[in-house]
């Protein structure tokens, strides 16, 4: 299997959106009350830099970071993807770190919410070094959602 990280594009929403993992399909709704591919467009509008990750030539996921605090350097890091994400989990981690490290050197805070339900990307999170908060209700639904956070 070859695995290739390349810019976004506008193209691939149209190829991962409509294969999302259920957790990230329900974790953008509660949070606001956007489809895959709408959430999708949204992230990708709202980023610095945005990144597919392809799978056998296949874009499988999407990932980046928005300045949310020009003054403090805060970003929003996000990520949505399809199924994929979790049979090829090693070449996902391994690549993830590379990442969060990228991120951590453009922003002085790293900061966005998970939704509670959403226990493999708590875990993923926790796994990179990031902080979560306790629950609280978030969003278009009111959910449980945790805040995570990294300081670099």
């Amino acid at each position: 299997m070859t695995v290739r990280v390349i810019e976004a594009s506008i193209d691939h929403v149209d190829v991962i959106a409509p294969r999302m993992r259920e957790a990230d399909r329900e974790e953008v709704f509660a949070a606001v009350g956007r489809g895959p591919a709408s959430a999708l467009l949204h992230s990708l509008e709202l980023s610095d830099f945005a990144h597919t990750v392809l799978f056998d030539d296949v874009p499988e996921l999407m990932f980046g970071c928005g300045t949310t605090n020009i003054l403090t350097r805060t970003g929003a890091p996000w990520l949505l993807g399809t199924d994929a994400l979790e049979r090829h989990a090693r070449d996902f981690l391994r690549g993830s770190l590379h990442w969060v490290t990228e991120m951590r050197q453009r922003y002085t805070l790293l900061q966005n919410v998970v939704d509670d339900r959403n226990v493999v990307s708590k875990r993923w999170l926790q796994w990179l070094g990031f902080t979560l908060s306790d629950p609280q209700p978030f969003g278009y639904e009111q959910r449980p959602f945790r805040i995570f956070e990294m300081k670099a």
